[in-house]
């Protein structure tokens, strides 16, 4: 059973449209599987509020950022903000920032 569903952003969906269809269809089966698994490799917290999505296909790290929120107070839903191809270590900030703008934006068009 899934533990959550997922809900892409308008960026996220541009992010995963730039992709080839293999890329796409790797990262959709790892959202798939960590929606009914608890693996870290597959999704995982950065900070307070944002987590991230992420696939290894064909030696290059996809990132999708994420953030919860709750529907009628039951079942969390996961809405992806955007995402990236990653080159280094580390998580980008500014890429954290702008995860955190997103959401922060979300938030506030659903609260009006």
């Amino acid at each position: 059973m899934e533990r959550f569903s997922v809900e892409f952003l308008p960026e996220a969906v541009e992010f995963m449209e730039s992709l080839d269809q293999k890329s796409q269809q790797k990262i959709y089966y790892n959202i798939k599987k960590a929606q009914l698994t608890n693996d870290p490799e597959l999704f995982k917290k950065l900070n307070g509020n944002i987590w991230e999505f992420r696939t290894l296909y064909n030696k290059t790290c996809y990132r999708i950022f994420a953030f919860w929120d709750k529907i009628q107070g039951e079942r969390v839903l996961i809405l992806a903000t955007h995402g990236l191809i990653k080159k280094t270590g580390k998580t980008p900030k500014d890429e954290l920032g702008k995860a955190e703008r997103i959401r922060q934006q979300y938030f506030a068009q659903k609260n009006k």
